[in-house]
């Protein structure tokens, strides 16, 4: 697929002097439009304008849906237990797909990271791509987004499938997101972090040198994607629809990342760009109990090192870990046992803390084994 469409994307890359930053801002705002349904940017000609209009229809029933049950109920929920002046500042791993989630939890939030082994996905095919393979991507996208609106839950086969095909899966799910919650697209570029930690933006020499160097499968049991490895990581500013972009835009950042402590234990650079961040707030769900596990202790030691509050299921931060570095925590709902098979102790020790829960009305990330809905707020205990 990638070798079939380089011809005519290469067309299509922004025009910038070969050490240029490249601006996908054009693409990223076609898209928003075409496959989130919202701004103001017309309809490309090449696209059929009826394929997009029955894409919105149902894709708009769904998104009501989420602004009902979620925006209206988990987001007041959850904002009343945040204490004052927290960061704005938010790193969510394994969270693949998933700003939509990032802003309900953190509304407030000036700069999101997400990481997990989905990449960013190329923009430039809604540029070349027939009516007749948009209708089947749209299709795709409705398909494979409805865990996030529906469930509040994405599934790993989801994620995989959004890593092929003419429209960028992880990039489309953002903007989704982003229209959800009244955002709409300021720019859009592609960036990779240096040793140091500090981020450099994809130019046309870069674009040219990676162009047929196909995205890195990032675990075996994954599926390996099909657009170039120049677009594994995005940088997406954003504004509230209505707000000056030079004053108030917000960033979402998005790097294809393996976090267990032979990946992301041994990359410096993804490393040092989160030590930069200072103090965060983080989040997780859904994330495979990975975070309950000896070989991912980097980002658990990175997270209870710098985070302040933290928002997840039953995925999140086990006790033992939580109260040695110096953290409380708060159970809500419902949980007898992990979803997937994990560690007993951390079972355990789970259900003595879910002896004491409040109730919740509302999914967030996985149920347990039982199908019970369950949240976990982690936040520093007082002096």
């Amino acid at each position: 697929m990638l070798f079939t469409v380089l011809s005519a994307v290469l067309a299509q890359a922004p025009a910038a002097a070969p050490n240029e930053p490249l601006d996908f801002t054009r693409q990223v705002k076609v898209l928003y439009r075409v496959v989130a349904c919202a701004g103001d940017e017309p309809i490309p000609a090449h696209l059929d304008a009826k394929v997009v209009d029955a894409h919105c229809k149902e894709l708009g029933r769904r998104i009501e849906k989420y602004r009902k049950t979620w925006v209206g109920e988990a987001m007041p929920f959850i904002q009343a237990l945040k204490p004052a002046g927290l960061p704005t500042t938010v790193v969510y791993p394994f969270g693949g797909g998933d700003l939509i989630s990032a802003l309900t939890t953190y509304p407030e939030a000036s700069d999101i990271t997400t990481m997990s082994l989905e990449h960013a996905g190329d923009p430039r095919r809604i540029d070349t791509v027939t009516s007749k393979e948009l209708a089947a991507s749209l299709a795709l996208i409705r398909s494979t987004s409805s865990g996030l609106l529906v469930a509040n839950d994405s599934k790993t086969e989801n994620l995989m499938k959004g890593q092929r095909g003419e429209l960028p899966g992880q990039l489309s799910f953002f903007l989704i997101g982003l229209a959800v919650h009244g955002f709409e697209p300021v720019s859009l570029k592609y960036v990779k972090p240096n040793p140091d930690g500090s981020l450099r933006t994809l130019t046309g020499a870069d674009l040219a040198a990676s162009e047929a160097k196909q995205a890195k499968l990032l675990h075996k049991s994954w599926v390996s994607p099909d657009f170039s490895e120049a677009f594994d990581n995005l940088e997406l500013v954003f504004v509230k629809k209505g707000e000056d972009p030079k004053t108030q835009a917000r960033v979402h950042r998005h790097f294809a990342q393996n976090l267990s402590d032979t990946n992301f234990g041994q990359d410096e650079g993804m490393k040092n760009y989160l030590d930069k961040k200072g103090r965060i707030v983080a989040m997780t769900k859904a994330a495979s109990y990975l975070l309950w596990r000896d070989h991912f202790s980097t980002i658990r030691d990175y997270l209870l090192s710098h985070m302040e509050f933290m928002v997840s299921d039953s995925t999140g931060i086990p006790p033992r870990f939580a109260k040695k570095a110096g953290f409380e925590q708060q159970a809500y709902g419902r949980f007898t046992e992990s979803f997937l098979g994990a560690n007993p102790q951390y079972n355990e020790d789970f259900r003595a803390l879910w002896k004491t829960a409040k109730p919740l009305a509302f999914r967030y990330g996985y149920l347990d084994k039982n199908l019970s809905m369950h949240m976990l707020v982690t936040f520093k205990a007082k002096p």
